[in-house]
């Protein structure tokens, strides 16, 4: 037999107090004295009350948040969602996640889904929403915005410089003596959002610093997805090649890890045979028997600003907007060295 919920007249009784003196003690709230608060607060504990979210939605906030992610298998996004949980800790506000599949039709109902259970704040992470779109939920809701880039209206922005972290990669390889050296890139279906995409920048840093180092003429760009089978697919591609690369620059660590794949089904060793990069620093890049070269876009920092500037915004409505973009770091690891004499 289901149990009947706790009621706000429940603890008043239990407390031999009133409802309002209940509803101050349960919201911190002035006007109650030591003594009614050890009463209400033992009533509460020994009835197991917990205030309803929709009578906190009525008084303005429920002291939640809604976190969109693109793809819960990517695990550069757990680390920011890492990041949020961390700052959310010393908050009274719980975290609520939806994924979005990075589709944008599915993105759109998610974010709606979070918006009409009035959540006080929504954090999207790589949204594939157009500008309009983002605008008008930041009008609804607090909004933050992470890996996006571009002028923010109404929502505060948190982004890696992508640009920059692809040229350390393609210096990281050029110093080592690769010209040879190709990129995979995440497609881009709508050319109107395509400057404001993490794949595209990291894309375009990949080609300027490839021009900047005299490699110009070697610029191979795959375009296929950011998951681990559009990892695998791109090397595949790139393997057909008359003449391979001696480097391959994956976009996402999960991209690298579907080039390792291939290269390993193909015989082919790394870095003996081909180097391989990534980006975003993973957990499992630095693990041993991956050890894979990559840029540390610090998605655990990205996560905390994320949630720090949301609870100020949830603060706060009407202060600017603020777009904090954090410079990444090359971490080399052991699936880049020098081309073999044979390759080069």
């Amino acid at each position: 037999m289901t149990r009947p919920r706790v009621t706000i007249v429940d603890v008043a009784r239990h407390a031999g107090v009133s409802t309002t003196a209940v509803s101050k003690v349960v919201r911190n709230a002035p006007g109650t004295s030591a003594q009614m608060r050890s009463r209400v607060l033992a009533a509460v504990e020994h009835l197991g009350y917990r205030p309803s979210a929709a009578a906190r939605a009525l008084r303005g906030r429920t002291d939640t948040i809604g976190v969109v992610l693109p793809d819960l298998r990517n695990p550069f996004f757990a680390d920011i969602l890492d990041g949020v949980t961390e700052h959310l800790a010393s908050s009274d506000h719980q975290l609520f996640m939806a994924s979005s599949h990075d589709d944008e039709a599915s993105e759109g109902r998610v974010t709606d889904a979070l918006i009409d259970r009035s959540m006080d704040g929504v954090i999207l992470v790589a949204p594939i929403s157009s500008r309009r779109r983002l605008e008008h939920v930041a009008h609804t809701v607090p909004t933050v915005v992470v890996g996006r880039h571009g002028p923010a209206a109404g929502y505060d922005i948190v982004a890696d410089d992508d640009f920059a972290g692809a040229g350390l990669v393609v210096a990281h390889l050029a110093e080592l003596g690769h010209r040879r050296i190709a990129h995979i890139e995440h497609h881009e279906t709508d050319p109107v959002r395509l400057a404001e995409m993490p794949n595209a920048r990291r894309a375009d840093g990949y080609r300027h610093a490839m021009r900047a180092h005299g490699l110009g003429a070697d610029i191979d760009v795959v375009s296929t997805t950011y998951n681990r089978d559009g990892g695998y697919r791109g090397a595949r591609r790139l393997l057909d090649r008359a003449e391979r690369p001696t480097a391959i620059f994956a976009g996402a660590d999960i991209v690298a890890m579907g080039v390792l794949d291939a290269l390993t089904e193909a015989g082919l060793s790394v870095p003996g045979d081909i180097s391989v990069a990534g980006y975003d620093n993973i957990t499992f890049a630095a693990f041993a028997p991956v050890a894979l070269t990559t840029v540390d876009q610090t998605g655990h920092r990205i996560g905390r600003t994320a949630a720090r500037l949301l609870l100020e915004r949830i603060a706060d409505r009407s202060r600017p907007t603020s777009q904090v973009t954090f410079f990444p770091a090359l971490v080399a690891r052991r699936t880049t060295a020098p081309p073999s004499l044979s390759s080069r």
